[in-house]
């Protein structure tokens, strides 16, 4: 009797962006562990792009089944949205910048799953015409959105107010809470919103925590809190992380062919 084995399946492949940071007089590029595992809880397997040059974006592209825009210490360069740095004190990453910018188009354009996460969200907002708050503790009426300055990790990320999510988007259909609770340590935020963008949650104060591209041919989801943070035992998490799973899974099944 003849036995024909099952072609096996991989994994989604998720790009998962580096930032720079010197070490030293070396610079590196670094991605946290939280967002590697977050991709593993998802389902999929991560690959860390380190900076990417123009003409790569596409070969990467073609690798891959989805998108993780990770959060970072660094913010935006003001110049993407015609303003001058505000606290030149705070870090920045040009040569992050130089890449994801032009990447989160040609993302949406294939319909390939996109998930970002706070600096993430505001790099999609800029890169599709939109503008941001560099220092939103500043702007009224809103909140400090930062976190408290000093404290260990766990306080840090711990949960800092509620968001409400707008009746009839992605965000509504993912998950099962329509109010929760989430984390909070951003000091750039949402000015104006790109155009095309639909917000999927807001924070009491009125502020954007999530919006998606509503007429995009994929999954994409731009939220401005850590969902990475602990995702393992926080069913909003794994919610947005399954979803996000699925959808790569998905592109996977319609673009690639198994592995013999």
């Amino acid at each position: 009797m003849n036995f024909t084995p099952k072609p096996m399946v991989r994994k989604p492949v998720v790009l998962v962006p580096a930032c720079n940071k010197p070490l030293g007089e070396h610079p590196f590029h670094v991605a946290g562990k939280k967002y590697v595992d977050a991709v593993r809880l998802a389902g999929a397997q991560p690959l860390i792009v380190p900076t990417a040059l123009p003409e790569e974006l596409d070969a990467l592209l073609d690798l891959a089944d989805g998108v993780l825009l990770t959060g970072s210490a660094s913010n935006v360069h003001p110049s993407h949205f015609d303003e001058a740095v505000h606290d030149p004190a705070l870090p920045l990453d040009p040569d992050r910048d130089a890449w994801t910018l032009p990447l989160i188009p040609k993302v949406l354009a294939r319909g390939m799953p996109l998930f970002a996460i706070c600096r993430g969200t505001q790099e999609a907002n800029v890169a599709l015409g939109g503008s941001l708050h560099q220092a939103v503790q500043e702007v009224d009426p809103y909140d400090d959105h930062r976190a408290p300055s000093g404290e260990p990790a766990a306080v840090q990320y711990g949960p800092a107010h509620d968001v409400e999510v707008v009746p009839g988007g992605l965000l509504a259909e993912v998950l099962d809470s329509k109010r929760f609770a989430v984390n909070s340590v951003h000091g750039q935020a949402v000015n104006k919103l790109a155009p095309g963008l639909r917000v999927e949650a807001r924070a009491p104060d009125g502020l954007v925590e999530a919006f998606s591209v509503a007429e995009a041919k994929g999954f994409n989801l731009c939220v401005q809190w850590h969902p990475e943070w602990q995702a393992s035992s926080n069913p909003i998490s794994m919610q947005l992380l399954q979803a996000f799973g699925q959808a790569c899974r998905a592109y996977r099944d319609r673009h690639r062919t198994a592995i013999p």
